[in-house]
């Protein structure tokens, strides 16, 4: 099977388009639009890489040098250190998801394997580290959940000329192809979010920030906070092995109170004049939204309320009720996820917040229809996705939708075989869902910022899809 990747007639496309010289006194440099081969690529002692080597052909995938000028237009300044280029920022981050490898041991990483070196795009092999792992941080802000969406884009077109993927007729009016649609949770890195350990944290941070204005404007005496008394109550309660109600409620009470004190005293320094830290005033809006959820829930005697905060670190996180097996409800972030024809995903719905994800459906239509030029033969979903709605919006496209009919169950043999082969080919989003969580890094998302959250789930749906060819099933002609 054979790929080719015309470097040059891109550039020449891009050239009409955008004026490829404004570029070159920016803060971004574009990079030279000659590809290096593995067979360039300076090794000590002359050995040569391997071409079977699954990151020499992956990277051969990736259209650097188009999504490149996306990346060049967001450095509009002319003065500034010039930033690394984009092969290196977005095939560090493509390793540390698939590799599932923290910010320092990717650093370490790609010191040691001359093929990551050559998928970020050096020229030759270094013992020098290409970047500090703090860098890590600003590639991550920098590559968007927008830009990954563009990336998995045109790199879902080259996995399917090379996956040989059966071509769609130009005219004709029937619907062609499947779609599969399903939703999925991606759990954050958080601490499960018990109502006397949120108001423990938050109690610990306002006797920071009161320690904070003693120590900045010199006040003699510290008000009484009872910290001693409080610490000492929570471990109590901590300790105990199966508190119950009564235990519970107690406790939330007397940490309501401590709290409460302390944004009292805090407030009585900014009313006098003093002015808070500006590292401390996002913590303590969060702060005192939590106390009035918790202050709520505790004089109505309620468990629910909206916009709920379940982490201190991370307040835009939401419980996401999903009720399966092994936890009824996730902390992270929920979004849909679609399935073409060759089994290639994309993400079409993403937010912190829980949503019906029947309402999906027909955008996610609509945009197979944008990328296709048809509507599919067949959707697969479950049952959530089964509305009345959905159910007359698919047949007023000629969509045929999984699952039963309404009214009585066929008896037909025909019709149970369909049904059965649809739901034996429905299996293939759990798969792709269990692989991009156990092999790509969305099983547990570390970052913790709500726009580096968001691009880390799109980045492993991206690395799911590049990888989700075998080695060997493809070559590469390299273009000189």
């Amino acid at each position: 099977m054979l790929f080719l990747f015309d470097e040059t007639h891109l550039y020449e496309e891009f050239s009409q388009i955008f004026d490829v010289s404004s570029f070159s006194n920016l803060m971004y440099k574009i990079t030279e639009m000659s590809q290096i081969s593995f067979y360039d690529f300076n090794q000590a002692y002359g050995f040569a890489l391997d071409s079977k080597n699954e990151w020499i052909q992956r990277a051969e995938l990736i259209p650097w040098h188009t999504l490149e000028r996306s990346y060049a237009r967001m450095f509009p300044a002319k003065v500034g250190n010039v930033a690394k280029p984009l092969r290196m920022v977005l095939g560090a981050l493509i390793i540390q998801a698939k590799k599932q490898l923290s910010d320092a041991k990717l650093v370490q990483e790609l010191t040691e394997n001359p093929y990551l070196q050559f998928f970020i795009g050096l020229p030759a092999f270094q013992s020098k580290k290409p970047f500090d792992s703090s860098s890590l941080v600003g590639f991550r802000k920098r590559l968007n959940v927008a830009f990954m969406q563009e990336a998995n884009a045109l790199i879902l077109s080259a996995l399917e000329e090379v996956n040989d993927g059966a071509p769609l007729p130009v005219e004709t009016k029937e619907n062609v192809g499947t779609e599969i649609l399903d939703a999925t949770c991606a759990p954050s890195n958080v601490r499960f979010p018990r109502d006397t350990s949120l108001l423990n944290e938050a109690r610990t941070q306002l006797e920071g920030m009161i320690d904070w204005f003693h120590k900045q404007y010199g006040f003699e005496k510290k008000p009484r906070t009872y910290r001693r008394v409080a610490h000492k109550e929570y471990l109590a309660f901590a300790k105990t092995k199966r508190p119950g109600a009564k235990k519970i409620r107690a406790t939330v009470r007397k940490q309501l109170g401590y709290v409460a004190r302390d944004l009292r005293y805090l407030a009585d320094y900014m009313q006098d004049g003093y002015a808070l830290a500006p590292k401390f005033t996002n913590k303590y809006l969060i702060i005192t939204q939590l106390v009035a959820q918790q202050q709520y829930m505790f004089d109505h005697h309620t468990h629910q309320v909206d916009h709920r905060i379940i982490s201190l670190s991370q307040p835009f996180l939401r419980p996401i009720i999903r009720g399966k097996a092994k936890a009824k409800t996730e902390f992270g972030t929920k979004f849909d996820v679609s399935l073409d024809t060759n089994g290639f995903a994309r993400i079409e719905k993403l937010s912190f917040d829980a949503y019906n994800e029947s309402t999906v459906l027909e955008e996610a239509v609509e945009n197979y229809k944008e990328r296709t030029g048809f509507y599919p033969e067949r959707i697969l979903v479950d049952q959530i996705y089964r509305t009345k709605k959905n159910r007359a919006y698919c047949k007023e496209h000629g969509i045929r939708m999984s699952g039963p009919k309404l009214g009585r169950p066929a008896k037909e043999p025909q019709d149970k075989q369909i049904s059965q082969q649809d739901n034996a080919d429905r299996i293939e989003v759990e798969r792709f869902f269990s692989l991009a969580k156990r092999c790509n890094g969305m099983g547990l998302i570390m970052t913790k910022l709500p726009e580096t959250v968001m691009s880390s789930i799109a980045l492993s749906v991206l690395v799911t899809n590049l990888f989700a060819l075998p080695t060997g099933t493809f070559f590469v002609l390299y273009v000189v």
